[in-house]
């Protein structure tokens, strides 16, 4: 059993998130929620789908978080015409220095820390596929020979919502294997005269480094050591079982508007964010509302919706409100032994209002390093 996490352990992880956050707000406006998403999931050891339209920051944050990770960054375009081995890499026949012809592997651009898809669903499926391996197992086959890549490896996709000639829809299984689906929205008036602003002086990034790959590993083991209550676990458990419109604790809203729920990978993404999000707001363990809040981007795209969904227009976002309202109400079957976790969550909500001044309080404690 690994150790409990200590006081200085906190302050440090939180002190690191802080300076993380600091840089790539440097080149990066508004999207906060974007952006702390983005980090949990690479802390966690996952990865991110965005779905934004054209100009809204999504390629200049993966370059960016190259630059405050200290970590090698590829690009992959995606189209219609990409092939597999664009993607892995291939074998290519070269000449040694006796002549001999022989085959060498010639690595693709899937071989680096953090990997840009862009626009995904651009690609066929079969190039699509060449992901799925990456991406679960952190390893390319090619050839019968399977290469491990190197870590940490995280993979951010990004898509178009709006633009539907030409492009193929990700299939349920590798939707799946993303942590998070994160919604970029346009930026207000105020992040849009910034944005002009700041890009009139340079289109570069300008983020200093802040974390290095080592330490970026050190933070995701220290995160697995938070505690997580039962009650808290059942509670994340009892969600993921209610998206299921034919489980014993489906949600109404699950009965009337979903067609598949989530699969057991978005109990395992919902409890390794929050343990990351617990030591991101300071504390030492799991709360309610840490699964409520990273319900939205851990379900969203779990979740198949029904046609009655899709005329009454309701999206994946309102059906998780529905179900969070029902489930903390004790509105659900089976689940009557956690009827107070709104009650609970809203109290941990307003505690957390006061847990910036008790970091404060443990940084003077400790020393700032």
């Amino acid at each position: 059993m690994s150790e409990q996490v200590n006081e200085q352990q906190i302050v440090r992880f939180s002190e690191q998130i802080k300076n993380i956050l600091e840089q790539v707000r440097r080149d990066v406006i508004g999207q906060n929620e974007v952006v702390e998403g983005t980090i949990i999931a690479m802390i966690a050891g996952g990865n991110v789908l965005l779905e934004g339209v054209p100009g809204v920051g999504k390629t200049r944050l993966v370059r960016t978080l190259g630059r405050v990770f200290s970590l090698p960054f590829s690009r992959i375009q995606f189209t219609p015409d990409l092939m597999p081995a664009d993607v892995t890499g291939t074998n290519i026949i070269v000449r040694d220095d006796s002549g001999n012809s022989k085959f060498q592997f010639q690595k693709g651009p899937i071989f680096s820390n953090i990997i840009l898809a862009d626009e995904i669903n651009r690609a066929t499926p079969k190039t699509q596929s060449a992901l799925l391996e990456a991406m679960q197992e952190h390893s390319v086959t090619v050839m019968g020979e399977s290469r491990k890549l190197s870590e940490p490896f995280f993979v951010l996709a990004t898509q178009n919502p709006i633009e539907q000639d030409g492009t193929y829809p990700l299939p349920e299984a590798q939707m799946d294997r993303f942590m998070f689906k994160l919604i970029v929205p346009m930026p207000s008036m105020t992040e849009l005269m910034d944005i002009v602003n700041m890009t009139q002086k340079t289109m570069a990034e300008v983020a200093d480094a802040a974390c290095t790959g080592e330490q970026l590993l050190e933070m995701r083991k220290t995160a697995n050591q938070i505690l997580v209550a039962e009650d808290v676990m059942r509670y994340a458990m009892t969600l993921c079982s209610a998206t299921h419109p034919d489980s014993e604790f489906a949600t109404q809203a699950a009965k009337k508007y979903v067609r598949l729920g989530a699969s057991p990978r978005a109990g395992q993404a919902l409890i390794s964010a929050s343990k990351v999000m617990a030591l991101m707001r300071g504390r030492e363990n799991v709360s309610y509302n840490d699964i409520n809040v990273l319900a939205y981007p851990v379900l969203r795209h779990r979740m198949k919706l029904n046609f009655e969904a899709i005329a009454e227009r309701i999206s994946a976002d309102d059906v998780i409100k529905m179900m969070l309202g029902e489930i903390g109400k004790g509105n659900v079957r089976g689940a009557t032994d956690i009827g107070e976790v709104a009650q609970k969550a809203a109290e941990e909500e307003v505690a957390s209002q006061n847990n910036e001044e008790q970091t404060e309080q443990k940084k003077r404690k400790f020393g700032r390093k």
